[in-house]
C-alpha cells in the first residue's frame, strides 16, 4: 500500500455518511477533506471515482471527490475568464442567516458561497463576481444580503441587487413585469444576469438562495463550456454518477401523472434525454444568454424550461453533467407556496413556452391542460391517486402517449376533479 492509498484509506473510515446543510463545521470539514484529496497528485479522479461508486462509500467522500475533480479541472484552465454567478431570494431571510436556537433552519449560505467560490478559484485564472436578487422578499433578503455582503473581505466581488428597484421599465427584458410581486424567481434571474452581462462576465451559472448545491463545484460546468465549447450547460441530478440526497417525498403518488403530462408537453426537451429541467446548476455563455433572455416568455419558476426551449430553437447543443446535490427542503418555496402551486406554474409556463418557442411538442396534451388544469387545485384533485395506465409505469415510460393517451388523461382529470360522494 503507498502513503497516498493509506491516506485514502484513513479519510474513508474517518468520512461521515451524513451531512447537514445547517452546519458550518459540516462546511469546513468537507473543504479539508477535498484538499486531503486533491494534494494526492498520484491519484487520479478516474481512480477516486472509482472508489466513490463502491458500495456503502460514505457521503462526505463522494462529495469530496466532486469538489476535487472540478478544482483539478480549473487548475488546468490557461485562459482568464469571469463567471457570473446568480441566485434569486424569496422567503430567504432565514437561509441568509446563520444557524442559531431561534433561526434552526439557518445556513449561513451567501456567507457560504463566497468562501466555497474562494476555495475553487483560489490560485487559478477563473474570477467570479456572485449576484444575490431580491425577488420581491417580504421579509427583505435584499437588507440582509447586503449587510452580509459589505462586511466580507470579497465585498468587491458581491453585487446584492433588488428587482423591486428597475420596475415598472418600458425596455428590456424585464418590462414584462409590471413589480417584484409579479415574478416567480425568473425575473430576478433574468435581473442577476442583465447585470452580469453588463458587467463584462464571459458566462453565468445560475444556482439557488440555499446551499444544496456546493458552488465548489463550478468547474462540472465549466469544463463542457471551455474544453468542449458548449455555450449551455445543464447539471442533471437524474445522471447514474451525480449523488442526489433527497429529504422525504414532497408529492403522492400522483406525481407520475403530472410528470406524464410534463413529458409529452415538454416533447422536444424530455425526448432528447434532458430530463431534470428544474436543476439549480446551470451555465450559459454570454453570447447565447443575449438572445435567450432578450424576450423572456414567462418570468416564474417554469423560466428552467423556457430558456431549454430557446436554446434549441438557436439550434445549440446542450450538454449536461453529473453533480451532487442535497435537498434543503424546510424552507423550500415549493413547501411554503404549497407543491401543487409550483407545479402548476411549471406545466402552466411548459404549455406557454412550447409554443412561444416553436417546440415539437404534444399539442393535445397542451389544449387539454389549458381545458382542465385552471389552478392548483385541479392538481390537488389528482396527486394522491393514479391511474390504472401508469401504476406500473418506470419512469422511462413516463411521457409516451401509447402508455396513457392526453385523452385518457383528460378523462382523468374530469374524473378525478368530481366531487366525491361522502358514504355515511
Amino acid at each position: 500500500m503507498t502513503a497516498s492509498e493509506k491516506v485514502i484509506q484513513d479519510v474513508l473510515l474517518s468520512a461521515s455518511d451524513y451531512f447537514d446543510l445547517t452546519e458550518a463545521a459540516h462546511q469546513h470539514k468537507l473543504l479539508k477533506l477535498a484538499n486531503t484529496l486533491y494534494c494526492l497528485k498520484d491519484i487520479s479522479i478516474e481512480r477516486y471515482q472509482e472508489i466513490a461508486a463502491q458500495p456503502n462509500c460514505p457521503l462526505e467522500f463522494r462529495l469530496a471527490v466532486k469538489l476535487v475533480e472540478s478544482r483539478r479541472y480549473l487548475l488546468s484552465v490557461t485562459k482568464p475568464l469571469t463567471v457570473g454567478v446568480v441566485f434569486a431570494m424569496w422567503g430567504e431571510h432565514n437561509r441568509l442567516n446563520e444557524k442559531s436556537v431561534s433561526n434552526p433552519n439557518g445556513e449561513d449560505s451567501l456567507r457560504v458561497k463566497i468562501e466555497q467560490l474562494n476555495w475553487v478559484t483560489q490560485g487559478t485564472v477563473v474570477d467570479w463576481q456572485l449576484y444575490p436578487v431580491d425577488d420581491g422578499c417580504p421579509h427583505n433578503s435584499f437588507a440582509i444580503a447586503q449587510n452580509i455582503a459589505k462586511s466580507s473581505v470579497n465585498a468587491s466581488q458581491v453585487t446584492v441587487l433588488n428587482l423591486a428597484q428597475v420596475l415598472p421599465t418600458q425596455e428590456g427584458p424585464l418590462k414584462g413585469l409590471a413589480s417584484a410581486d409579479d415574478s416567480r424567481k425568473g425575473g430576478a434571474i433574468i435581473y442577476g444576469c442583465q447585470t452580469a452581462l453588463k458587467d463584462g462576465v464571459d458566462c453565468v451559472m445560475y444556482t439557488d438562495a440555499d446551499n444544496s448545491v456546493h458552488l465548489g463545484q463550478l468547474g462540472l460546468l465549466l469544463k463542457p463550456y471551455l474544453a468542449d465549447k458548449q455555450q449551455v450547460v445543464l447539471g442533471n441530478r437524474k445522471h447514474p454518477d451525480s449523488i442526489l440526497v433527497k429529504q422525504e417525498e414532497r408529492w403522492g403518488v400522483g406525481i407520475k401523472t403530472l410528470r406524464h403530462m410534463q413529458r409529452m408537453i415538454g416533447k422536444d426537451i424530455f425526448s432528447k434525454g434532458i430530463k431534470d429541467t428544474q436543476a439549480a446548476f446551470k451555465l450559459y455563455g454570454k453570447d447565447v444568454l443575449k438572445q435567450i433572455i432578450a424576450k423572456p416568455t414567462v418570468y416564474d419558476f417554469s423560466f428552467d424550461t423556457d430558456w431549454i426551449l430557446a436554446a434549441m430553437e438557436m439550434k445549440q447543443p446542450i450538454a449536461t453533467v453529473p453533480f451532487a446535490f442535497i435537498d434543503s427542503a424546510a424552507e423550500s418555496a415549493s413547501v411554503v407556496q404549497g407543491p401543487m402551486t409550483t407545479w402548476y406554474t411549471l406545466l402552466d409556463g411548459l404549455v406557454k413556452a412550447v409554443r412561444a418557442r416553436h417546440a415539437d411538442y404534444n399539442i393535445e396534451m397542451a389544449d387539454i391542460f389549458d381545458q382542465q388544469v385552471g389552478s392548483h387545485e385541479d392538481l390537488e384533485a389528482i396527486i394522491n391517486d393514479l391511474p390504472p395506465e401508469l401504476v406500473d409505469a418506470t419512469d422511462a415510460d413516463l411521457g409516451d402517449p401509447q402508455l396513457m393517451s392526453p385523452k385518457a388523461v383528460r378523462a382523468w382529470l374530469v374524473e378525478m376533479k368530481q366531487p366525491q360522494e361522502v358514504t355515511q
